[in-house]
């Protein structure tokens, strides 16, 4: 399995928008699933949502690893090394 430093500095910060992804919220777009950024708590849609919203908070500001924000799942995604954790 490769390595990922990313993973293991992860944190655990509060959810922005615990009701759901931040900008489908604001444009009234729906989501198919929730994931958390670990560096802000920014709550995104996944990329099978139409607005791949966790995807491009990571292209804009450049922050390595979501979790997912779905009830019962515990797992984590670093964008860098393409590694879940």
């Amino acid at each position: 399995m490769h390595s990922c430093a990313h993973l293991a500095q992860t944190q655990d910060p509060p959810p922005r928008t615990p009701e759901g992804c931040e900008e489908c919220l604001s444009i009234g777009m729906r989501w198919v699933h929730l994931r958390k950024c670990l560096s802000c708590g920014h709550i995104g849609c996944c990329d099978s949502s139409p607005g791949k919203h966790a995807t491009a908070h990571y292209k804009e500001v450049s922050h390595p690893v979501v979790a997912s924000f779905e009830p019962g799942e515990d797992w984590r995604w670093c964008y860098i090394d393409n590694v879940i954790g």
